[in-house]
């Protein structure tokens, strides 16, 4: 079989930049081509949400192909709402495994923050079924995660703390990361006492509005870099009236069984992971999806930090969406950027001896799911 691996990575500060959405992607992308040391690119594939409504700008595969300088090679876009980065990343990954390809960069990118936020909202909402009465009627992804999490807290006894200690959390691992938005303590009486968003989940609880990119190159038929092992996407529906469960996101579930039974492993054996807080809830969720912990109990394994450093699994130590920030396109890869500096024992709040690596990325609220393991050499 095809060995995949990640060769060089590249990212720019998330938050507020002056740069155009172009000029995100070039910078993130020329980081992470000099990382791996210039090799041949084949093709590249760009994952982005919103640069048409927002930047009025598409055809970015080309644009960045000819800035670059690479010829005539392919390109293309990927686009899946929030986890647009993470479907980049899954094609190029097939394309390797296929052999069509030996060297593809890959990178996502998002310019946000330059238009007033009603219009930020509205062009995210075009990542939900507007042909529904939800829709009409004004439902949100902060309004859809708001009823989650009042569920869950009905069912399984969470509170309010619970949310607020996982905003906590990746807060304290985002100071100590000089690529996120927010690098200013926060206490829980803080979090909890916050601007309220939708009930029960208040300003910490939600991720924030981000410029940013991040890049990756990946190669095929190669004795270096990270090895990727495994790559599983699902798909949920978008409709809220046709959820079973809403304490539940079934396509990290599913994702999550694809990729530990394509690398024959399981969820005990991973030792860092980057995953999806869009929402502080959503943390909880994916955890339990993920199979680090029993249904019902991730707010518990939160409150009893076993998802830090000295816990069970580190969980987002970039400081995750919530303070890391959430340059929608960039989120995907820039989970990976952040696995594979883990895993070269360069990271940020590094995990000691981590040698096994996921990262996971939600579309929507949960219309895609994709998951993504990774290995250092000799692990």
């Amino acid at each position: 079989m095809t060995r995949v691996a990640v060769t060089g990575i590249g990212m720019t500060p998330f938050g507020k930049s002056n740069d155009s959405l172009k000029a995100l992607l070039l910078k993130a992308s020329r980081q992470a081509l000099i990382d791996a040391g210039r090799p041949k690119i084949d093709a590249i594939i760009v994952g982005n949400f919103m640069g048409g409504p927002l930047e009025q700008q598409e055809i970015l595969g080309s644009i960045l192909v000819s800035e670059l300088g690479f010829g005539n090679i392919p390109s293309m876009k990927t686009e899946g709402a929030c986890a647009s980065g993470g479907i980049a990343f899954r094609q190029a990954y097939q394309l390797l495994k296929a052999e069509e390809y030996k060297t593809v960069l890959v990178v996502g990118g998002e310019k946000m923050t330059h238009i007033h936020t009603n219009h930020v909202i509205t062009a995210i909402n075009y990542a939900m079924d507007n042909s529904t009465m939800e829709s009409k009627t004004g439902l949100t992804f902060p309004g859809y995660f708001g009823v989650v999490a009042n569920r869950y807290m009905y069912q399984y006894g969470a509170t309010k703390a619970h949310l607020a200690m996982v905003a906590r959390k990746n807060r304290h691992y985002a100071l100590h990361n000089p690529l996120s938005q927010f690098n200013t303590k926060i206490t829980l009486e803080e979090i909890m006492n916050a601007r309220m968003i939708t009930d029960p989940l208040g300003l910490f609880d939600c991720s924030p509005i981000t410029d940013g990119a991040a890049a990756v190159v990946i190669e095929g038929n190669t004795k270096n870099g990270v090895e990727v092992i495994a790559s599983g996407q699902a798909s949920g529906t978008p409709i809220m009236q046709e959820v079973n469960d809403l304490t539940r996101i079934p396509a990290t579930y599913e994702a999550a069984t694809q990729a530990y039974e394509q690398a024959s492993i399981e969820p005990k054996d991973v030792d860092v992971v980057e995953l999806h807080d869009c929402f502080s809830m959503t943390e909880i969720i994916a955890i339990e999806e993920l199979g680090f912990f029993e249904k019902g109990t991730g707010f518990e394994a939160i409150e009893k930090q076993l998802t830090e450093h000295g816990g069970n699994i580190p969980v987002n130590t970039s400081g995750g969406l919530l303070s890391k920030g959430h340059p929608i396109g960039a989120t995907g890869i820039a989970q990976i950027v952040q696995i594979i500096s883990q895993l070269r024992g360069e990271a940020c709040n590094q995990v000691e001896r981590a040698r096994i690596g996921l990262a996971q990325n939600l579309g929507g609220t949960g219309a895609y799911s994709l998951v993504h393991l990774f290995k250092k050499e000799g692990a």
